[in-house]
């Protein structure tokens, strides 16, 4: 299916680019997210004749994504889990965790704008990760996964 790109979206192009993109991705995700439309000749037409509101409204949610990433510098997140001995947690540390993590210190973020390239935390100590809060857009924090203290 032909699509219109109503903002940036990774590994398929930016504003206003036609895409070509199998049918459910474009039926399930794309369209009722907002990030793209069919690409009809009024659909275009119309695209057109928005482009510079549309491209206006991109650069305020950049900078507003901009701005909201300098208030992530030096933030911790500081999460305890069961561990045994040597480190090893009985579970592991999943970007829910995280997100969750997040709210409790005032910052709104999806579980899945957490970036966790090497899979769920599974040992204790500190990690930086990414979040995602726009697509050019990455904030760095550190997790600080810590060993449950047991109360007698």
């Amino acid at each position: 299916m032909q699509v219109i790109l109503m903002e940036k979206v990774g590994n398929l192009g930016g504003l206003g680019d036609l895409a070509s993109v199998k049918n459910g991705y474009a039926r399930n995700f794309l369209i009722p997210k907002g990030k793209a439309r069919r690409a009809t000749p009024a659909a275009l037409k119309e695209f057109e004749a928005k482009r510079a509101e549309l491209e206006s409204a991109a650069a305020e949610k950049l900078a507003a994504a901009q701005a909201y990433a300098e208030k992530f510098a030096g933030v911790v997140v500081r999460i305890e889990r069961k561990a045994g001995v040597d480190g090893r947690l009985f579970g592991s540390v999943s970007n829910f965790d995280i997100a969750d993590g997040l709210r409790v210190l005032g910052f709104e973020v999806e579980k899945s704008d957490v970036r966790m390239n090497a899979g769920p935390l599974k040992m204790i100590g500190d990690t930086e990760l990414q979040v995602a809060l726009h697509s050019d857009v990455l904030a760095t924090i550190t997790v600080s996964v810590v060993a449950e203290q047991f109360k007698v």
